[in-house]
C-alpha cells in the first residue's frame, strides 16, 4: 500500500470529528423533546443540580492530585529522557498525562449532561405515547408504540455518549500520534492519565452511586415498605444522582480509557517490536485505522435499533449491535487486504477474533443477568427462602458466570496468536507476530465500542426515567413502559462492564508484552512462557500483583458501606423527626442525603487510587522490573474473575428482586422480596462499585509501570545489591 500516511491521519482525524459532529446532533434532538410537567422537570432539575455539583467537586480534587503526579512525570523522567537524546521526552510524557486525565473527565461530563436532561424527557415519551386507551386493542397499540418510541429514545440519548467517548479518544489518538512525530512510546503518559482520571471517576461515582442506593433501599423498601423511587424517601434524589455520576460520567470515563489504552497499547507493541513494523508499515497505524472505521460502522447501525413487531427490548438492542459486528467485520476485511497485503488473511481473522470474543461475553452476560432467565430466576426463587439463601444463590451465579468469558478469552488469544505466529513473514521472530494478533483482536473490539456504550447510557437514563415517572406520580401506563426499560437497563449495564473487562484482560496482556519488550528489549518472546517459572522474583510479584485486586476492591465495598449508613441514619432521622412524611403531607429533605454521599465518596476516593500508583512503583524501585511482570500478570489473572464475578453477579441479584417485582413469588412488598432486596443491596455494591473499578485498576497497574519502566529498570534495590554480590 503506497497510501502517504498524511492522508490516513486525516481520515483518521475525519471520523473522529464524525463521532463528534453526530453526537452534536443527537444531542439536538434530545434538547428538542419537552421535558413534561412542572413536576417532572422540578424533579430533573434536582438531580442535575447534585450531579453537576459532586463531579464539580470530584474533579477539584481529582484536579490536585493529577497536578503533583504531572510534576513528578516532568521532573522523575527528565533525565531519563535526556540519556535517550530525547530532551522532550519527560514533558511529552505530563502533557500526554494531563491531556489523558481531562479528555476521560470530559468523556465523563457529556455522559452525565446528557443523561440528566434525557431521563425526564424519556419519561415525558412514555407519558405522552403510552397514554390510556378505553378500547384493549388501541390500548395494546399505545403500549408498543410508547414502548417502542421510549426504548429509541433513551438510545439516542445514550448515543450522544457513545460517540463523544469514541470521538474524544481517537482525536486525542491522532493528534498525539501526530504530535510526537509516532512516537508511539511518548504516547505512555496520554493512556496513564486516562487510567488514573477512569479509576477516580469509577471509584468515586461508584461510592456515591451505590451508598445512595443501598441507603435508600434498606430503609425505604424493607424497613418503611415504600416503593422504590417514593418520593417520601429522603434518600431518592441522591439515589437518582447515583445512576448519572456512577453508571454515565464513571462510565463514559471507565470506556474513554479503555477505548485509548487498547488502541495504544497494540500499537507501543508493534512500535517496539522491530521486526513487526518493519514487515507490516502499517503495523502501528492499523489499530487508529480499525478506530476509525468502528465509528463508520456505529452511525450506520443506528436505525436499525428498534422494537420489531412481538420483539423484546433487548433484541431491539441488539439489533443494531449486529449490524455493527456486520459492518466492522467488513472492513476488516477491507482494510486488512488494504493495508496489510503481505498478510491480509491472518490480520483479519486475528482481528475478527476480537469481535467474536466480544459477542461470547456479551450473551454470556445478557444470560446470567436477564430478567426471566435461569440464573435470575433462580435467585428470585431462592428470595422464598430467605436473604441467606438469596445471597448465597447469587454468589453461585455470579461465580459460575466467570466460566464462559475466561474461555472465550483464552480461545481468542490461541487463534489470534496462532493464525499471526503461523503466517509470520520468513526471517521474522513468529513469536512478535503471535503477540501483535493479540494486540489486533484486542483493538477489534473498538469497533462496537460506540454501540456498546450507546446500549450501557440507555441503562441510567431509563433507571432514571422510572424513578421520574413515579415520583412525578405518572399514570400507570407510562410505569408500564418505563419500568420493563428500566429491567433491561440493568442487564445492557452489565453487559457494558463485562465487554470492559474482557477488553481490559487483552488490552493489559499486550500492555504487559509491551512492558516487557521496554524493559528486555533484547530478549526473545519465547522467554515470555518461562518467565514464572525460572525467577522467585516473578513468583513474589504475581503474588503481590494477584493479592492487589481484592485488596483494592475491600477498600471500595467497605466505603460503600459507610455512605450507606450514614443515609440509612439520616432517613431514619427524618422519618422521626419530620411529621407528616409518610402521610405525604410533608416534604423530606433531600440535601442532607446528597450531601452525606457526596462528601463521602469525594473522602474515600483517594486511598484505592493512591494503590494503584504506589504499588507498581514500590515493588519496581524495591524488588526490579523482573517482579514488575510477575506483578502486572498478577493483577490480569486475578483482577479479571474477580471483576466478572462482582459485576455479572451484582447484576443477576438486581434483576432477581426486579423479576419478583414484576409479580412473582409474592410481588412487591412481599418476604420474598424483603429477602430479594438483602441481595440487591450487596450486589450494588459489587456490580457499580467494585467490579467496574478494577478494570482501571489493571489498566493503572500496566501503564504505570511502562511509563517508569526505564527509571525502574536503572534504579532498583535488587540490582543495586547484585553489583555489590550480596
Amino acid at each position: 500500500m503506497t497510501l502517504p500516511l498524511p492522508i490516513v491521519e486525516l481520515f483518521v482525524f475525519l471520523a473522529a470529528l464524525l463521532a463528534l459532529g453526530v453526537a452534536g446532533y443527537q444531542t439536538y434532538r434530545v434538547f428538542r423533546e419537552d421535558e413534561g410537567t412542572d413536576k417532572m422537570k422540578e424533579i430533573s432539575k434536582a438531580i442535575r443540580e447534585g450531579a453537576e455539583a459532586f463531579l464539580t467537586r470530584e474533579y477539584k480534587t481529582v484536579a490536585m492530585v493529577g497536578a503533583v503526579i504531572a510534576v513528578l512525570i516532568l521532573v522523575g523522567l527528565y533525565n531519563i529522557g535526556v540519556s535517550q537524546g530525547d530532551t522532550f521526552f519527560s514533558a511529552h510524557m505530563a502533557l500526554g498525562f494531563v491531556v489523558g486525565a481531562v479528555g476521560s473527565a470530559l468523556a465523563g461530563y457529556v455522559g452525565m449532561y446528557v443523561s440528566v436532561r434525557a431521563n425526564v424527557r424519556t419519561a415525558n415519551v412514555a407519558r405522552v405515547e403510552g397514554k390510556a386507551e378505553s378500547d384493549p386493542e388501541k390500548k395494546a397499540a399505545a403500549h408498543e408504540r410508547g414502548l417502542d418510541a421510549a426504548m429509541r429514545f433513551a438510545f439516542m440519548s445514550g448515543s450522544v455518549t457513545g460517540l463523544s467517548v469514541a470521538g474524544f479518544a481517537l482525536l486525542g489518538l491522532v493528534a498525539f500520534f501526530v504530535g510526537f512525530n509516532g512516537n508511539v512510546l511518548e504516547m505512555a503518559g496520554f493512556i496513564f492519565g486516562a487510567s488514573l482520571m477512569s479509576l477516580f471517576a469509577r471509584v468515586g461515582g461508584g461510592i456515591y452511586t451505590k451508598g445512595a442506593d443501598v441507603g435508600a433501599d434498606l430503609v425505604g423498601k424493607v424497613e418503611a415498605g415504600i416503593p422504590e423511587d417514593d418520593p417520601r424517601n429522603p434518600a431518592v434524589i441522591a439515589d437518582n444522582v447515583g445512576d448519572n455520576v456512577g453508571d454515565c460520567a464513571g462510565m463514559a470515563a471507565d470506556l474513554f480509557e479503555t477505548y485509548v489504552v487498547t488502541a495504544v497499547s497494540t500499537m507501543l507493541l508493534a512500535f517496539l517490536l522491530t521486526d513487526v513494523k518493519n514487515a507490516l508499515a502499517w503495523a502501528i497505524v492499523f489499530p487508529l485505522i480499525i478506530s476509525a472505521w468502528s465509528i463508520v460502522a456505529t452511525i450506520v447501525a443506528f436505525p436499525f435499533v428498534r422494537i420489531r413487531k412481538g420483539g423484546s427490548i433487548m433484541g431491539g438492542l441488539y439489533n443494531g449491535l449486529i449490524v455493527t459486528v456486520v459492518v466492522g467485520l467488513i472492513g476488516l476485511g477491507v482494510l486488512s487486504y488494504v493495508f496489510m497485503t503481505e498478510v491480509w488473511g491472518a490480520v483479519f481473522v486475528a482481528s475478527a477474533t476480537g469481535l467474536f470474543v466480544m459477542l461470547a461475553i456479551v450473551y454470556s452476560t445478557d444470560f446470567y443477568t436477564g430478567t426471566g432467565r435461569r440464573p435470575v430466576t433462580s435467585i428470585s426463587e431462592a428470595a422464598q427462602r430467605g436473604a441467606g439463601p438469596v445471597v448465597i444463590e447469587g454468589m453461585s451465579v455470579g461465580l459460575e458466570a466467570v466460566l464462559i468469558p475466561a474461555l472465550s478469552i483464552v480461545a481468542g488469544i490461541i487463534a489470534a496468536y496462532g493464525v499471526m505466529y503461523l503466517y509470520a513473514p520468513v526471517g521474522t521472530d513468529p513469536g512478535h507476530f503471535g503477540l501483535y494478533g493479540i494486540g489486533l483482536a484486542a483493538a477489534s473490539m473498538l469497533s462496537a465500542t460506540g454501540m456498546i456504550i450507546s446500549i450501557d447510557a440507555f441503562g441510567p437514563i431509563t433507571d432514571n426515567a422510572g424513578g421520574i415517572a413515579e415520583m412525578a406520580q405518572l399514570p400507570p401506563e407510562a410505569r408500564k413502559i418505563t419500568d420493563p426499560l428500566d429491567a433491561v437497563g440493568n442487564t445492557t449495564k452489565a453487559v457494558t462492564k463485562g465487554y470492559a473487562v474482557g477488553s481490559a484482560a487483552l488490552a493489559a496482556l499486550v500492555l504487559f508484552a509491551a512492558y516487557y519488550q521496554a524493559a528486555f528489549p533484547n530478549a526473545p518472546a519465547s522467554q515470555l512462557q518461562a518467565l514464572a517459572v525460572n525467577q522467585p522474583l516473578v513468583i513474589i510479584g504475581l503474588i503481590i500483583g494477584a493479592t492487589l485486586p481484592f485488596f483494592f476492591t475491600a477498600f471500595l465495598m467497605r466505603a460503600v458501606g459507610t455512605a450507606a449508613q450514614a443515609v440509612v441514619e439520616e432517613v431514619r432521622r427524618q422519618f422521626r423527626t419530620i411529621k407528616g412524611i409518610m402521610e405525604g403531607t410533608a416534604r423530606p429533605e433531600y440535601g442532607p442525603c446528597v450531601d452525606i454521599v457526596t462528601k463521602t465518596a469525594i473522602s474515600e476516593l483517594v486511598l484505592p487510587a493512591a494503590i494503584a500508583v504506589v504499588t507498581p512503583l514500590a515493588v519496581g524501585f524495591l524488588l526490579g522490573p523482573t517482579a514488575v511482570a510477575g506483578l502486572l500478570f498478577g493483577v490480569i489473572l486475578s483482577g479479571l474473575p474477580l471483576a466478572i464475578f462482582m459485576t455479572v453477579g451484582g447484576g443477576a441479584w438486581d434483576n432477581g428482586k426486579k423479576y419478583i417485582e414484576l409479580g412473582n413469588f409474592g410481588g412487591k412488598g412481599s418476604d420474598a422480596h424483603k429477602a430479594a432486596v438483602v441481595g440487591d443491596t450487596v450486589g450494588d455494591a459489587t456490580k457499580d462499585t467494585a467490579g467496574p473499578a478494577i478494570n482501571p485498576l489493571i489498566k493503572v497497574v500496566n501503564t504505570i509501570s511502562i511509563l517508569f519502566v526505564y527509571l525502574v529498570v536503572a534504579n532498583n534495590l535488587v540490582g543495586y545489591l547484585a553489583t555489590l554480590h550480596l
